[in-house]
């Protein structure tokens, strides 16, 4: 390894699944730099590119590059910490920035995924791949499956929903869910400035990025935390309670329309109460429209 990280290797599964990884922080040298200059990351299109052109730019002009390494592409934990980082640290406010300042992603599983990680975890900067992981061995960053001491700040939901989010996403992937990458490789965040590394974390745990008020404190920015977003787990429990009503109304129907057919009414007016039983129906489901509107409304505010 390129990095003298002092890291630990684990020896059982006891030490696998608990505590941190003893590694350093030390920003790497100049000629550990030029080793991986030229170390190829792919695109979502799968088209290499030199990983030192994700740092420098062409016209040489003054401008920093924050390149957060993450795990594999299903990982909860890195999702949710690109989703608070990038409802903190957004466009707008990279902008105001002096130098400029570039926000880079890079996960170690296949690119064909890349579209999909976007996706769910809306971020607006550049993400790519490097599945053979050499950036991550050659930059000091460790293999590990410990989960760390405690939750970090970053994380807005519990642990069980970011283990049923990171399942239902490999559900929906299909063949693809095996292209995520090495669930034991773990990543770090690099702050590139003239070409060289001005300062750096590695992770400790599989939850252990760069609390997001550290963050902006590193990039010039105050130190305040993100604001609160809309969860995985409250769509969830939001959906459940309008099927809940939907069913609900449409078992009252149901049993209306078997009351009668069983006693039909003395004028023989049945084909008007199915008339009435339908558009029963028709404003309950209009209701749950609505309801849902407003609830989304209230969400984006």
């Amino acid at each position: 390894m390129a990095v003298d990280t002092t890291a630990a290797k684990p020896q059982g599964l006891t030490e696998d699944f608990s505590g941190d990884i003893d590694v350093n922080n030390n920003v790497p040298r100049r000629k550990d730099l030029e080793r991986v200059a030229e170390l190829p990351v792919l695109d979502k299109d799968g088209k290499p590119h030199a990983f030192r052109s994700l740092y420098t730019s062409p016209s040489n002009e003054r401008s920093r590059t924050l390149i957060i390494f993450i795990r594999h592409f299903f990982c909860g934990n890195c999702q949710e910490y690109l989703r608070s980082l990038s409802s903190s640290i957004t466009p707008d406010v990279l902008q105001s920035l002096s130098p400029s300042l570039n926000i880079r992603i890079i996960g170690c599983g296949q690119p064909d995924l890349i579209p999909m990680y976007a996706r769910e975890t809306e971020c607006p900067y550049p993400i790519y791949a490097d599945p053979s992981k050499k950036l991550y061995a050659e930059l000091g960053m460790i293999r590990t499956l410990s989960l760390g001491p405690k939750a970090p700040q970053y994380m807005q939901y519990s642990l069980p929903s970011a283990v049923v989010r990171a399942i239902y996403q490999s559900l929906k992937a299909g063949r693809d869910a095996f292209k995520g990458g090495d669930y034991w490789q773990v990543g770090g965040e690099f702050i590139f400035e003239h070409g060289e590394v001005t300062w750096c974390h590695r992770m400790k745990n599989t939850r252990d990025h760069a609390e997001i008020p550290e963050m902006r404190r590193q990039l010039g920015l105050d130190g305040a935390t993100p604001p609160l977003r809309k969860t995985f787990s409250s769509g969830i429990r939001r959906s459940s309670s309008q099927l809940s009503r939907k069913l609900s109304d449409r078992r009252k129907s149901w049993s209306r329309s078997r009351d009668r057919t069983e006693k039909p009414s003395p004028d023989g007016s049945m084909m008007e109460k199915v008339k009435e039983d339908q558009a029963a129906e028709e404003r309950s489901e209009r209701q749950s429209k609505e309801e849902e509107k407003t609830d989304d409304a209230m969400n984006t505010k």
